[in-house]
């Protein structure tokens, strides 16, 4: 009997491909709303060491999703500066790939064209399609290339956003919440997933989640962050090896300290 409550992590079957470094320096970031300035981020600084899997935490709307964009490339800070390996980021690169909570996939195009865009995009398919097909066997979705999004459950259409990530090799994955909106069930498989696909690739990851559960499961390092605008109130740092029991007391015990610092006590989620 397979134990549900146990994440699977695998040791990589290849050399990982190394992730980025990530360096955070003063980054403040305000919206104009109606005219006013509404700061969402204000100056967090934050690094991480290549292959490193940070989960950030904090209320909703602090300014987390934000923070993502920014480290993305899709708009730039108001203030601070962001480097990934040492380069300013200035715009969206195929390098840093994110996934969102809902899987966005083109309804009139098959699981396999989907996984295709990144390469289409850049005029790359027809040399490197055999791309395509390894990122879906690695999510487990080879047996159905040719399938369209509604003939996907929702844990398939979140894997085959996965591949389309896949395909382009990211060495930072952006993950905004990805497994929001999933059962319970389907959401502890994903969350395996997620462990052994960052174990395998060897990429830097960087996952916004409002599961306490979920990030101290999943991450080496845990950010917590203040209500909007966002500053960072603490860094934990999970040291436990994988694969992480959800029973296990240390984790249970930063479970706590974590919901402390978010002000929830000892409330259950």
């Amino acid at each position: 009997m397979v134990n549900a409550d146990l994440l699977t992590a695998p040791p990589p079957a290849e050399t990982p491909l190394p992730g980025v470094a990530l360096d955070l320096r003063h980054i403040s970031h305000e919206y104009r709303l109606k005219g006013e300035p509404l700061p969402v981020l204000d100056d967090v600084s934050l690094t991480a060491v290549p292959g490193e899997f940070v989960a950030l935490l904090g209320p909703s709307g602090c300014g987390k999703s934000t923070l993502l964009r920014l480290v993305a490339g899709l708009e730039p800070p108001t203030a601070g500066e962001l480097l990934v390996d040492d380069a300013p980021v200035t715009g969206p690169d195929p390098s840093r790939v994110v996934v969102f909570q809902d899987p966005t996939l083109y309804p009139w195009r098959t699981v396999w064209r989907n996984a295709a865009l990144g390469l289409e995009a850049r005029g790359l398919l027809r040399q490197q399609k055999h791309r395509v097909d390894e990122a879906l066997a690695v999510v487990g979705l080879d047996g159905f290339a040719s399938a369209f999004p509604h003939q996907l459950s929702g844990g398939m259409a979140q894997r085959a956003a996965l591949a389309r990530a896949l395909v382009n090799e990211p060495r930072l994955l952006i993950l905004d919440e990805p497994l929001g909106k999933l059962d319970s069930l389907t959401r502890i498989a994903m969350q395996g997933e997620l462990v052994r696909l960052w174990q395998a690739k060897g990429f830097t990851t960087l996952l916004v989640t409002h599961d306490v559960e979920e990030a101290l499961l999943l991450a080496t390092r845990v950010v917590v962050f203040s209500p909007r605008p966002a500053r960072i109130r603490a860094e934990i740092k999970v040291d436990l090896p994988y694969p992480r029991h959800r029973d296990d007391p240390k984790l249970v015990e930063l479970r706590r300290d974590v919901l402390g610092l978010l002000g929830v006590g000892d409330a259950t989620q």
